[in-house]
């Protein structure tokens, strides 16, 4: 019995369900160009279909589990439909309706930089890669920045930076370096100055002394004599490096070399060999050599 009243029950549903389909209008099919549209309120409603279209499949694309190919076919049919939505806002705009493309979405890399991806055609945007898609083998690499090259400085970039601060020529400008070497260079002539009167005094001394027939002190004549130590020790060393430099100069030969003659006598002996060799057979030549030889003939 109650087999035959869910059958009822089953029959009753599907009969109301055909009458109010027959109630409904016939669904509406987006046109295929929407050129054909003249009605504005008719654009922005097939708009706004294929916006809702776009989001349920942006949504579903997100979805990492999917699988390769039902992502990139996923990211075909958003993509074919975005250039549907630009013709569509390009009729509206046609027709006297608000300008949606200024506030169009920018696409975005994976930490959502904003990534402009232009259109090779010249014509609305570019192909675009959403959720998923974009972690696909052969995309990540297209939203990867490229390492930035550090551009090799040539000679003349080098030369260009040089200036007279490079040699030292406007340490003076600020100061400090004339702060700093004024009390040094006081002292340095300072001592200069004492060392040379004391060196002239000792001569005056030395002179008086010589003079006088009186024994110079042993202070005085230490030094004069050191100086004249040193004086004699350096003319010495300059002689010895003078010396080396000309011994490096001459040319010493460990060979000894032929004269004019001797040179002659031998390309005269050449020349002899090679007309020997050239009329006279090896027989004869060998006679020849064993007759110097018994001769005791070198030539």
């Amino acid at each position: 019995m109650a087999r035959n009243e869910e059958k009822a029950q089953s029959m009753l549903n599907r009969f109301i369900t055909m009458k109010e389909e027959e109630k409904k209008k016939p669904k509406e099919r987006r046109p295929y160009l929407a050129s054909e549209c003249r009605d504005l309120a008719e654009a922005d409603k097939w708009r706004q279909q294929i916006m809702r279209e776009i989001g349920r499949k942006v949504a579903e694309i997100q979805n990492e589990g999917l699988g390769e190919h039902r992502l990139r076919d996923l990211n075909d049919e958003i993509n074919k439909l975005i250039r549907e939505k630009v013709h569509w806002e390009r009729r509206i705009i046609e027709l006297g309706g608000p300008n949606y493309t200024k506030h169009s979405a920018k696409m975005t890399d994976l930490d959502g930089n904003i990534v402009d991806v232009p259109n090779p055609g010249g014509r609305g945007p570019g192909y675009r890669y959403f959720g998923a898609a974009k972690k696909l083998p052969g995309v990540r690499e297209l939203f990867e920045k490229p390492p930035e090259l550090r551009k090799r400085r040539t000679r003349y970039d080098i030369y260009k930076r040089i200036d007279a601060s490079y040699y030292g020529y406007r340490d003076d400008e600020d100061g400090i370096l004339e702060k700093l070497e004024g009390p040094a260079e006081e002292k340095m002539r300072a001592a200069a100055v004492r060392e040379w009167m004391e060196m002239e005094e000792i001569k005056r001394e030395a002179k008086k002394a010589v003079k006088s027939g009186e024994v110079v002190a042993v202070g005085l004549g230490s030094k004069i004599l050191f100086e004249e130590e040193e004086d004699v020790i350096e003319e010495e060393r300059m002689e010895r490096e003078r010396e080396e430099q000309d011994r490096e100069k001459e040319f010493v030969v460990h060979v000894p070399l032929p004269d004019e003659k001797e040179i002659e006598r031998m390309v005269v002996e050449r020349k002899k060999m090679e007309l020997i060799s050239k009329y006279a057979s090896e027989d004869l030549m060998e006679e020849q050599m064993e007759a110097k030889a018994m001769l005791n003939i070198q030539r």
